[in-house]
């Protein structure tokens, strides 16, 4: 096994990384309530654990290491390519960055920021105006901003995922439910009959193949 430690321990790319993306779904979800702050938190943390595994220390590899060293000979688990784990595991013999997982990973990625920018604008006039969001991505569900979030999740477990992220998924999916959940109430609230008419046609996170269904997701 060849000494692949000099592809890591670069911190300065971790934080260039980290704050590219977080920037970047600021710039789409804008945060202003203590929700969207706890949220938007949750997210940014789950970056900068991945990042800091894929550029700083790979903490998953090295826990592993024993069992992937014995399992898969020749590969140098040191090295960057190598965290791309899917591809190692799988086979994949050529650039890692060019397998299927993380061209996978790319259409999640994408579509969850889409969503984000595509949800945003919606959102924040319908806030201005005082009325419901019901128009583009809140025309199919009822929360695309954790969609987007979850989407772009998914992405990166598909590219690069680690022991700490995988742990953390699942907690920041319930989290992002419950405060569907606590939107919903509010919503409630303040629409009344206006709202209970939209949930019962728009699913809450996946969109129906058919409108005639008044069953939610």
């Amino acid at each position: 096994m060849s000494d692949g430690t000099f592809e890591y321990g670069l911190w300065s790319l971790v934080l260039l990384n980290s704050a590219v993306f977080i920037i970047f779904a600021f710039s789409f979800f804008k945060p202003e309530t203590t929700r969207d702050w706890r949220s938007f938190g949750a997210f940014s943390a789950f970056l900068v654990a991945l990042f800091t595994e894929m550029y700083g220390f790979p903490l998953t590899i090295y826990l592993l290491s024993g069992w992937l060293q014995t399992t898969y000979p020749g590969i140098d688990w040191l090295s960057h390519d190598a965290g791309h784990l899917p591809e190692m595991l799988f086979g994949w013999k050529s650039n890692p960055h060019l397998g299927p997982f993380h061209i996978i990973s790319f259409f999640f990625i994408g579509g969850g920021f889409i969503l984000l920018s595509s949800a945003w604008p919606v959102l924040h006039a319908a806030q201005k105006a005082g009325k419901l969001a019901t128009t583009g991505p809140y025309a199919r569900i009822r929360h695309p901003q954790y969609v987007g979030f979850v989407a772009i999740l998914v992405g990166f477990l598909f590219q690069w995922p680690t022991i700490l992220t995988l742990v953390m998924f699942p907690v920041l999916v319930v989290m992002y439910w419950r405060l569907s959940l606590s939107e919903e109430r509010e919503a409630e609230a303040s629409f009344g009959e206006e709202y209970r008419r939209y949930i019962s046609n728009t699913p809450r996170f996946i969109p129906r193949l058919q409108t005639s269904s008044s069953s939610q997701a």
